[in-house]
């Protein structure tokens, strides 16, 4: 019973040691909550603000000739991969990765350092991915799209559904698709709806990729903070048990001790 009573003992503080740390990551994680939801509802905003001067200036017959609502040119896509920058986060990473088994020969553009490591690239973290770096990565994007290297842009990120529910998804960028009902509200463009379409495609998809940076980020905040309530409740419950069973050792241990004395005194 005794070397029972040993065992059960440093399983208790190994288990109690986990609590602790699972703990201190949910109020890192709750900590965070607050800063990300308001990031992504703004960026949520402004993207969509993005789409409706965008999708006005799609409407126009003119801006049918850019090169930014047409996919001619090689059949090669490009993926933005958004993933997180550390793990303990439930499925989070594990779902993006699997979404990703969906496509097939495409150029991947991993940010975020899971994502990074997968890929083997220099380190491109989500958590204070700035709207200058969406830029320049959009410069380079709207570029090349321009000059035809691939003719399909598009995003894999995780959409916050709730704080229980956050899905993986991808977002198609280029090319821009133009909407099913023809209206431009009575918007008049200067000098020329073109020009400022091929001006505005930048911004536009820069937009994009901070938006499902940020949204990707209050996602990964989410669910590290649901995965470690699961754990500490899971790792308290285990304590528990654990106690439960030590009690009964020490108890069985104790009352064979006093059986042993007892009989020895009788004899």
């Amino acid at each position: 019973m005794g070397v029972n009573t040993k065992l059960l003992r440093t399983r208790i503080k190994s288990v109690n040691s986990t609590l602790h740390l699972t703990k201190a990551m949910g109020l890192v994680a709750s900590s965070k909550i607050r800063k990300a939801n308001d990031a992504m509802l703004k960026s949520r905003e402004y993207d969509k603000a993005l789409d409706d001067i965008v999708n006005t200036l799609a409407n126009s017959p003119e801006c049918a000739k850019s090169p930014y609502l047409n996919n001619d040119g090689n059949s090669k896509t490009k993926l933005i991969v958004i993933a997180g920058d550390r793990g303990l986060a439930g499925g989070y990473n594990a779902n993006v990765f699997r979404k990703l088994r969906e496509f097939e020969n495409v150029d991947i553009i991993p940010i975020g350092k899971r994502a990074c490591e997968r890929f083997s690239c220099d380190t491109v973290y989500a958590e204070g991915y700035s709207y200058s770096d969406a830029f320049s990565l959009s410069k380079k994007l709207c570029d090349d799209f321009y000059g035809g290297e691939y003719n399909k842009l598009g995003i894999l990120c995780t959409n916050y559904i709730s704080m229980m529910t956050q899905t993986p998804e991808v977002k198609w960028i280029l090319p821009i698709s133009q909407p099913d009902e023809k209206k431009n509200g009575g918007v008049i463009f200067e000098p020329d709806e073109l020009g400022i379409l091929n001006y505005a495609v930048n911004e536009y998809v820069a937009g994009k990729i901070i938006a499902a940076v940020r949204e990707s980020f209050a996602s990964e905040v989410a669910a590290r903070r649901m995965a470690m309530d699961s754990a500490g409740k899971n790792a308290q419950q285990m304590i528990d048990d654990l106690q439960l069973e030590y009690n009964r050792a020490r108890q069985g241990a104790i009352t064979q001790e006093i059986t042993e004395i007892v009989a020895g005194s009788g004899r």
